[in-house]
Formats: structure tokens, C-alpha cells, sequence
């Protein structure tokens, strides 16, 4: 993709959403961290009704503490893999108090020394906390700069470095978040939402979701229109109603063949 084309993309996603964030709930650097470790391998959603619980009671590293794994259990039963994740949670608030003074680290090794903190979470709190210009890729990022063009890679890190190489440095603050919710709400897995796509005449996917297949996508701008109408039975009802009226009775379709 050329530089004219890449910068293009950011500026339009910059005009749609100027000010991108994260849409896991939170109130601290300390939150945050929690919140991202929390959400690898499941939704924000789950996360935020584990956090909205939590927080209230233990939002400081040695509040988590004090509630040890079988006490934070019960805070993070929405959360996939809460087991694991309860552990990593006790860890990393105490590793924080031990290391770090209770402060959520500001580099990279300190990051991913923490339980359950690889380098897509540590690059989230680089970004987000530290201002540094950092690209964390999860699936949908990795999903977005295959399928647009904007950095080709196998693998997350060749996407991130793709990513972090190629991203004009007025949009790198930022660039992360507007990939992410692209793919989480447009460039969605099974059958992006091209016809809506404020991209679309810029990315270099081959194979866009046609205007007539709009309707089978599952992304949420598309779910957002409303389901189709029902087809009218009598007098403008939907078939259903009208058949338990009484008003037209509808002949059996012959079995054994499908249509």
C-alpha cells in the first residue's frame, strides 16, 4: 500500500472518531491493567460485568491482594478462564506492590515480567497510560491490516512491526484503537460490512462483501438497521397471525424436497 492510500485510511478513521478509547471500564492505571489481563480470549463485555463488581470492593493492587485467588474467584466467573486468570490477578497485584511500589510499571520488560501480562496487554498500558506509540495487535487488527493492506503479516508481531513501520507518526497515538473497533464493528470475521465501510474505496481486499449480501453480515452496523419484515400474510399481518385468524390456510409443502 502506498503512503498517500495509508494516510488516508487514518484520516478518515481520525474524522469519524477523533478521540478513540478503550471500551473496557476503567478508572486508573491500575484498572486498566486488570482490565486488559483480564479480557485475553473473551469479550469486553464479560470483563466489564466482572469489573463492575470488583472494582467497588479491590480496584488497588493491595486490596487484590488481600481478596487472594479464592476470594477474587467469585468477581471473575463471566470471564473465560477465571481460574487461571484469578491466579495471574493475585500475582500481578503482588508483584506490583513488591517491585514496583504499587505503581503500574512504565517499560516493556517490567510489563511482561507480570502474571498474565504478555506484549499485547504491556503495549496497550504503554500506549494508554505512558503515551508511548505503541500498536497492540489482537485479532482484530491482525484481521484489519491483513485484509485492508495496511501491514501484511503471519504473525501478530509481523503485523505489529508492519504496523509501527509504515503508520504516520501523527496517527500512531491512536492508530491501535481505530483498528480495533473498525474490526470489531465493521471489518467484523465472517462477512465485513464493505457496502458501509467509510474505507472501502481505499482497502485492498479483493474479495468485499457485495451490497446484496449487506444483510447476512454479522457486523453491528449492519445489525443496528433492525431485522428485515416479517412477509404479510392477509390484509398487511404477518403469516403467522394471519393463519391463526383463520384467514388463509396454507398447504403443506410436499416432504423430501429441498428448496
Amino acid at each position: 500500500m502506498n503512503p498517500a492510500r495509508r494516510r488516508a485510511i487514518f484520516r478518515r478513521l481520525q474524522a469519524a472518531n477523533p478521540h478513540p478509547t478503550t471500551e473496557l471500564l476503567n478508572d486508573s492505571p491500575f484498572e486498566l491493567l486488570v482490565a486488559v489481563m483480564l479480557s485475553a480470549h473473551t469479550t469486553d463485555k464479560s470483563v466489564n460485568a466482572a469489573t463492575r463488581k470488583l472494582f467497588p470492593v479491590a480496584n488497588t493492587p493491595a486490596a487484590i491482594a488481600k481478596l487472594g485467588i479464592e476470594g477474587v474467584k467469585p468477581y471473575l466467573k463471566t470471564v473465560g478462564l477465571y481460574n487461571m486468570k484469578a491466579k495471574n490477578l493475585i500475582g500481578l497485584a503482588q508483584q506490583i506492590i513488591d517491585r514496583h511500589g504499587g505503581e503500574v510499571p512504565n517499560n516493556r520488560e517490567a510489563l511482561e515480567a507480570l502474571p498474565g501480562v504478555g506484549r499485547k496487554t504491556a503495549s496497550i498500558i504503554l500506549n494508554m497510560v505512558y503515551g508511548q506509540n505503541e500498536i497492540a495487535v489482537d485479532t482484530h487488527i491482525f484481521r484489519v491490516a491483513n485484509r485492508t493492506g495496511l501491514a501484511p503479516g503471519k504473525t501478530p508481531r509481523e503485523v505489529e512491526d508492519g504496523l509501527v513501520a509504515t503508520t504516520p507518526k501523527e496517527y500512531m497515538k491512536d492508530a491501535h484503537h481505530w483498528l480495533l473497533l473498525h474490526g470489531r464493528y465493521v471489518c467484523v470475521a465472517r462477512l465485513p460490512a464493505c457496502p458501509k465501510c467509510i474505507i472501502a474505496d481505499l482497502c485492498e481486499y479483493p474479495s468485499k462483501t457485495p451490497p446484496k449480501k449487506l444483510s447476512e453480515s454479522d457486523a453491528p452496523v449492519v445489525r443496528k438497521v433492525g431485522p428485515r419484515p416479517k412477509a404479510a400474510g392477509a390484509r398487511g399481518r404477518p403469516k403467522a397471525i394471519a393463519d391463526a385468524a383463520g384467514t388463509r390456510k396454507r398447504k403443506p409443502r410436499p416432504a423430501g424436497k429441498l428448496i
